[in-house]
């Protein structure tokens, strides 16, 4: 068990029957009454961020997170199937806790978070930027860019993004996996 004072960023305990990240804590210590701490904590399955207040030295369950790198293999409709590239050992994961599952491409390296006591995948981390192929665009017109105009792209994994008009079919790109957005064209 520990305390209050234990408090860091991505720290995960157990709250209210669930697991939770603390994102940012603020030790407030008022002039009149006892001394709380203030924080934002984030549900690991959902996402949702929620502010709570702690008493200051209250007992909390805090709960071990083990990264491990995975090497995503296939998607077989229901889930989405990666393995341990040191054991080998092959897993399934929900769709759900993958953070951009529309950009996987097999092959693709990711770091797959594991509750300790349960061993069981509470959140699928993909690298901050992947590089695809464009398989299918509207060809850019001439002369058409005064201003910053977009159009959309499919990739080979299926994900259609907004990228800009000189970009053309077979133009392998850089996708921001967080906001699903173009950032730059790769050379060669």
């Amino acid at each position: 068990m520990a305390t209050t004072s234990d408090f860091r960023n991505g720290l995960c305990i157990e709250f209210n029957g669930d697991l939770w990240t603390i994102v940012e804590f603020q030790h407030v210590k008022p002039g009149k009454g006892p001394a709380f701490v203030r924080t934002k904590l984030k549900n690991v399955r959902s996402g949702k961020v929620v502010p709570n207040t702690f008493t200051s030295g209250v007992k909390i369950n805090v709960q071990r997170i083990e990264k491990r790198p995975f090497q995503y293999l296939y998607n077989d409709g229901e889930s989405f199937h990666f393995m341990n590239t040191e054991t080998f050992e092959q897993i399934p994961v929900e769709k759900s806790i993958i953070s951009a599952p529309d950009l996987l491409k097999e092959g693709d390296m990711v770091t797959i978070a594991f509750h300790a006591e349960t061993e069981s995948p509470i959140e699928c981390e993909m690298p901050a930027y992947v590089t695809l192929e464009v398989t299918y665009t509207e060809p850019g017109e001439k002369g058409n860019t005064a201003t910053n105009a977009f159009k959309d792209a499919t990739l080979e994994t299926g994900a259609v993004v907004k990228v800009p008009l000189f970009i053309n079919i077979g133009d392998k790109i850089k996708v921001d996996t967080r906001s699903h957005s173009y950032s730059e064209r790769v050379k060669g």
